[in-house]
């Protein structure tokens, strides 16, 4: 794999946001939590989105079925629960993210001294969810940064000889089966399929048009250019762009 051309084709440009919760009209929930082993583990999740709706957010799990009026996903927050470590106590905290994987907002930390986990997580997350009840969160309705900014297409370095892309069907013949749907991880997304099942991982860069992307066991660019997605990889000493679907 030619990893030196690949990383010319990521540039650094900066890219802030100043966004508030109110700005995000609901919050998607995770099946499961990275530091735990199976989903819903001690029915944190379900905890979450609980404890979500008590705040007053509209709260959806990754594999629900989504209403029409929320398939804009860059309106929407991408909650993670975390843990920290501690001696002798556990401790819990939230974080929001945008679609780009970008921090909204962070909780304070929720303790616990209970010995039982099944008993210590649950209180350590209520705890924590105390900073997020004080927020008082109320949609405003405003249009975020990730929906007002246009994303500039970035162009491929003259030192790339040779491309070959892959022939797709053209949006008309694109359907619903062949759309993959981001779901967030550390750093980026996991893009699933209906069924669902994982096809390819992104990773965020500086630049919010440009993902590290593995897929199987080949690694390339998701890249952002004319609006459309295209997966970049090396096939020997050849540049392969394939098209992909994608919601965010």
């Amino acid at each position: 794999m030619k990893f030196k051309f690949l990383f010319l084709l990521v540039f650094v440009s900066s890219y802030s946001f100043s966004q508030s919760i109110n700005d995000y009209v609901a919050v998607i929930v995770p099946v499961k939590y990275e530091f735990l082993k199976s989903e819903n583990q001690y029915r944190l999740n379900t905890l979450t989105k609980f404890n979500l709706k008590k705040s007053g957010f509209e709260a959806f799990y990754a594999n629900e079925i989504m209403p029409k009026e929320y398939n804009d996903r860059c309106s929407l927050l991408y909650v993670d629960v975390n843990e920290d470590n501690g001696f002798m106590i556990t401790k819990l905290y939230v974080t929001f993210k945008d679609c780009y994987g970008t921090v909204i907002y962070k909780s304070e930390v929720g303790k616990s001294r209970e010995k039982e986990f099944d008993v210590a997580y649950v209180e350590a997350l209520n705890n924590a969810f105390i900073s997020i009840y004080a927020l008082h969160y109320k949609y405003s309705g405003a249009v975020t940064n990730s929906q007002k900014t246009a994303i500039t297409p970035v162009a491929l370095p003259a030192v790339v000889a040779t491309t070959v892309a892959v022939n797709l069907p053209s949006s008309t013949e694109t359907n619903e089966m062949n759309v993959l749907f981001a779901q967030p991880i550390k750093n980026g997304f996991q893009l699933v399929d209906n069924t669902p099942k994982v096809i390819m991982k992104v990773y965020k860069t500086t630049n919010p048009a440009i993902y590290l992307a593995t897929k199987e066991t080949v690694q390339g660019v998701l890249i952002s250019k004319d609006s459309q997605w295209f997966f970049e990889y090396y096939e020997k000493e050849t540049l392969m762009s394939e098209k992909i679907a994608v919601k965010f």
